[in-house]
């Protein structure tokens, strides 16, 4: 036997554990039940009131036929032909939050050459996708670039990547974020520090991230020469020095502090001893 296929109101609202719809508000529920329940009241009530039987057996039967098929018959009626009229207000209402703008992060490794940004922004407008901010890395084979992108709520994660892919990224990751994502520079610390706090090796790119900076490599630091204040190293244990830098424009202290907390913060993780499990009975 074929399985019935859900109504769209069904498959929009049923809950994903229990499979059961939301309660329907008391006023439509209950005009739902009247409307069907009129007719059978009334041909029941015509059927027995014509009977010969004795007026206390008439009414006997009339409350237990009544009861049975409000039971078993009108009140399922209700719920399963009137369905979409009774929960219209949660529908309208799950439908409105599909159609909100929802914030992603985006990471994708670019080819560094003239026209690959302007590729990939033309992938994700195709989407409707805004970027509200961008951040550059270099990378061995490329760039790596990371986005911040308000999308229809309707796009998945799989839509975005495929954005991504067919603009020309590799290596692309995409997961949901917050309005934090574009928050001042307190909380954007603290946020990339809970980023750093799941993943150590993070480091180098989350503070990348916090100054706005690029990131030299080893032999980078050694030749490019740059004006006071505008390189920045901070010592690792197991990364061994990183070196930021930021032409024009010279890192503040708070800016230097918020950099080496979160530099002590993920060499602290990064050696903490795993936690032995209970012991074994």
């Amino acid at each position: 036997m074929k399985p019935t296929a859900s109504s769209p109101a069904a498959a929009d609202l049923s809950c994903e554990v229990c499979g059961l719809m939301p309660e329907p508000t008391k006023t439509r529920l209950t005009v739902a039940n009247v409307a069907v329940m009129l007719p059978i009241e009334l041909l029941v009530h015509a059927l027995v009131v014509g009977t010969h039987l004795p007026y206390l057996a008439k009414v006997l039967v009339l409350t237990l036929t009544a009861t049975i098929l409000v039971i078993w018959v009108a009140e399922p009626s209700a719920a399963r032909v009137l369905r979409g009229w009774l929960h219209a207000p949660a529908l309208r209402h799950r439908r409105q939050l599909g159609k909100a703008p929802s914030l992603w992060r985006a990471r994708t490794v670019l080819q560094d050459q003239p026209g690959s940004l302007q590729k990939i922004t033309k992938a994700l407008a195709r989407l409707d996708t805004n970027i509200l901010s961008i951040h550059v890395h270099p990378v061995a084979g490329g760039v790596l670039d990371e986005f911040v992108l308000s999308a229809p709520g309707n796009l998945s994660e799989r839509d975005l990547l495929d954005a991504l892919h067919d603009g020309g990224g590799s290596r692309s990751h995409v997961w949901p974020t917050t309005a934090l994502a574009m928050a001042d520079g307190q909380t954007r610390a603290l946020s990339l520090a809970a980023r750093i706090a799941d993943a150590p090796d993070e480091l180098p790119l989350a503070v990348a991230e916090l100054l706005r900076a690029r990131i030299l490599t080893p032999s980078e630091a050694v030749l490019e020469k740059h004006d006071a204040g505008t390189r920045l190293k901070i010592p690792t244990a197991w990364h061994g020095p990183l070196t930021f830098v930021r032409p024009g424009e010279p890192f503040t202290p708070a800016e230097s502090a918020r950099a080496h907390r979160l530099a002590e913060l993920a060499e602290i993780l990064a050696h903490r001893p795993v936690a032995a499990g209970p012991p074994s009975r």
